[in-house]
């Protein structure tokens, strides 16, 4: 092969990928229309010490020894940040977080791309992101705990399926950018307060109250309390899971055995058949993302999302047995492969994302 025509196979290389980036940068610049958004506080409530405020003796602010005789705390509520973009569809989507995170979830991905938040927008889907009570920038509270700054992220890399120790899984689709790992890291968020089912659904609850019907998409954590959520209010049409870990709730006398894994056990919990059959009566989807061990592993950060799968799959049986619509899908096993406990944000989250409005328009959610 002469020089010549290497340099011109080099050029040829070249020109394809620079206009490949410039496609992709005009894709990325496409003009996204909000035609209203805000923030807000939902839920929560507030404390008041006994005895009189005195303005001028306990006016002063002093952390080492403050008074509080008399004054109110209002914590324990939710933040939300919401968008509606222009010719909006009628159900808004309600982003909540997993463990050790925040509504960052759903925004940018690490790696710099559009997260689930844009993606949807894009989508004409009024997007509302929350925090959690006792999280984020919900972090008022109205109990104490203790915060420790212990190093622990080689451990959430490896519960969060990105691969073992610090070294990452072949084929994974998070990128091997360094900038991206140590953005991630930093999405982390501490717990303010003891974690609280009822405050946290109490506050999803409220949100709906609020919105009216929309559909919850769920992550990890959340997943569990979504049930709760939608056992508390009707509102809530759909919810799309993504791997929920634990929560999950049969009726009372067919709760399962509890499932084993190394490092732990997960174990179901039972609810009145009145307030099970009410998920029944709405689609579910959930997914499930790779790495996740058919049988017992020597790793506790796969071991654990064997649990889950394991639960999630008897879960969804119980459900359909009583006439629900519960759907459980392995990104693997429909040829999407690669994927950590992030699939909103990984390289391929606009794939994720399709099936989530495929589901949506099969359920006829979409309008």
């Amino acid at each position: 092969m002469t020089r010549g025509l290497i340099n011109l196979i080099l050029t040829a290389i070249v020109t394809t990928l620079a206009i490949s980036c410039a496609s992709t940068r005009l894709n990325n610049s496409k003009a996204l229309v909000i035609q209203e958004q805000g923030s807000f506080a939902i839920g929560g409530t507030v404390v008041k010490s006994p005895g009189n405020f005195d303005p001028i003796n306990h006016g002063a602010f002093n952390p080492a020894n403050q008074a509080s005789e008399g004054q109110t705390l209002h914590g324990d509520h939710a933040y939300v940040f919401y968008q509606v973009p222009k010719n909006p569809r009628k159900l808004p989507l309600v982003f909540w977080h997993g463990y050790g995170q925040s509504a960052k979830t759903w925004e940018t991905t690490a790696d710099g791309r559009e997260g689930f938040q844009n993606i949807f927008l894009r989508r004409q889907f009024p997007v509302y992101l929350m925090d959690q009570p006792r999280r984020g920038r919900s972090g008022r509270a109205t109990k104490s705990i203790t915060i420790n700054a212990a190093p622990d992220e080689q451990l959430w890399f490896s519960i969060f399926r990105m691969g073992i120790g610090t070294e990452f899984y072949p084929g994974v689709q998070f990128s091997k950018d360094p900038e991206a790992l140590n953005q991630f890291y930093r999405h982390m968020v501490p717990n303010t307060a003891p974690y609280d089912l009822e405050v946290n659904t109490d506050a999803v609850s409220a949100l709906f109250n609020k919105i009216g019907n929309g559909i919850l998409v769920t992550h990890s954590h959340s997943g569990g309390q979504g049930w709760e959520a939608a056992i508390k209010n009707q509102n809530i049409r759909a919810i799309v899971a993504y791997e929920p870990g634990s929560g999950f709730v049969f009726p009372q006398g067919e709760v399962p055995d509890s499932v084993k894994y190394v490092g732990g056990i997960l174990r179901a919990t039972g609810v009145s058949m009145n307030d099970f059959l009410k998920l029944t009566k709405i689609p579910i989807v959930i997914y499930y993302g790779d790495y996740i061990p058919d049988t017992p592993s020597i790793y506790p950060g796969e071991e654990q999302w064997r649990a889950a799968l394991t639960m999630a799959k008897l879960w969804r049986d119980k459900v359909n047995q009583y006439g629900g619509d519960v759907t459980l899908i392995r990104l693997p096993d429909i040829g999407l492969k690669g994927n950590t406990h992030f699939p909103m944000s990984d390289l391929n989250n606009v794939e994720v994302a399709n099936l989530m409005s495929e589901f949506l328009k099969e359920k006829h959610l979409d309008n």
